[in-house]
């Protein structure tokens, strides 16, 4: 597929475009995850229900997925990549005004949907905007989701502390992002779609990528329990006031930023499997601080080494199963992100659920285990394949 540029735009025009489509996503999402102990408190909600209506967030996205990559192979991916943009930052300003569990609950679906089409077609876009350099730029554009992560979690921190409802908060930002998506329209690529066979919705991976597959699952499953439950487990567990439970979120964020933004150096100078191995080692001991020592500043240095942890190991494991010599690296990506996104979108929703049961200090206990899985995954793994 030929890339073509449109009217008086460069590659470095694109390639911001294409960033500042990254971080509308990262930031709706983050101010989002941030107000979560609010949402739960304002429409009283246990840990078990609160898992519950997590779970229309991961349904609406997965349920999408057949349609995006549809409406992929009819349309360019930048009408794909505006539509998203849209939908997701009118829905965000619309879960201010739930006032109950079922409108909540409709609103997270559409949120969720509204992802997948945003962030399937953003990374369509920078795949193209690729092709226009020679040297690698994926990268930054990932570490671009996560500081547009820590700002949105940056101000849902400061909204809490002055006491801002979530609805003019989500309000104020939905506007803002609607602007970004309109302005920075112009910025994207065009690509003619080309139209693809019918296939399977998932794509599993085969035996040989299966370590690398449940490394991705491990990791994902605690980055995104990090971002539904890290505030509250500040909140419940740590017993801070309210108005900082968002603390835990923003260090947590602020680590997985710095990670990622320093990884690059970090691989070239340790190699991928030490730093896998230390990876799971941050995830593991951080996780076990907070639970066995829940006081603010041990739980806080636990949460940082969580975000150091997961910060670079899905971009690690891309990067070797990308040289597979059984599958395409385009196939092998696919498949190992199947198993990773099933980590990532599940997993959390039943942290309510565990809970509500035993007690939020257990849940983390046993996603704490994933780090050590990571751990023992990683022993004699052949990176060089």
């Amino acid at each position: 597929m030929t890339a073509k540029l449109p009217l008086h735009r460069s590659p470095k025009q694109l390639r911001i475009g294409s960033a500042i489509f990254f971080f509308i996503s990262g930031f709706g999402y983050a101010s989002w995850a941030s107000r979560i102990p609010t949402i739960q408190y304002q429409l009283h909600l246990n840990e078990a229900q609160l898992g519950a209506v997590l779970f229309a967030l991961p349904i609406g996205l997965m349920l999408t997925l057949p349609i995006t990559g549809r409406l992929l192979s009819i349309y360019s991916s930048r009408s794909v990549l505006l539509f998203g943009a849209l939908f997701l930052n009118i829905v965000l300003g619309l879960i201010g005004f739930t006032v109950n569990v079922w409108q909540l609950v409709i609103t997270l679906f559409c949120f969720g949907s509204a992802r997948n089409l945003l962030n399937i077609s953003i990374n369509a876009q920078a795949v193209g905007v690729q092709k226009l350099y020679t040297k690698s730029i994926m990268a930054t554009f990932h570490g671009i989701w996560s500081l547009a992560g820590f700002a949105g979690a940056a101000v849902g921190y400061v909204m809490v502390y002055f006491g801002v409802a979530p609805v003019y908060h989500f309000l104020a930002i939905s506007i803002l992002l609607l602007g970004f998506s309109l302005y920075f329209f112009r910025d994207t690529l065009y690509e003619k779609p080309i139209p693809q066979p019918k296939k399977k919705i998932f794509s599993f991976p085969e035996k040989a990528l299966l370590k690398f597959s449940f490394i991705c699952f491990a990791s994902m499953a605690c980055e995104n329990t990090m971002y539904d439950w890290s505030g509250i487990y500040f909140e419940k567990v740590i017993h801070v006031a309210k108005s900082s439970a968002t603390a835990g979120f923003v260090v947590y964020m602020i680590a997985m930023t710095l990670g990622r933004l320093f990884g690059d150096k970090l691989i070239s100078r340790f190699g991928v499997q030490a730093l896998l191995k230390f990876s799971g080692i941050f995830i593991f001991a951080g996780l076990l601080f907070a639970v066995l020592l829940p006081y603010p500043i041990t739980a806080g240095l636990g949460f940082i080494l969580v975000g150091f942890g997961v910060s670079c190991v899905v971009p690690m494991i891309f990067q070797i199963a990308g040289k597979s010599t059984t599958m395409s690296s385009g196939s092998a990506l696919a498949s190992i992100s199947t198993i990773g996104y099933i980590g990532f979108l599940l997993v959390p929703p039943f942290i309510g659920f565990v809970a509500q049961a035993a007690s939020l200090r257990l849940s983390f206990g046993i996603i704490a285990s994933l780090g050590a899985l990571i751990v023992l995954l990683v022993r004699n793994l052949d990176t060089a394949d």
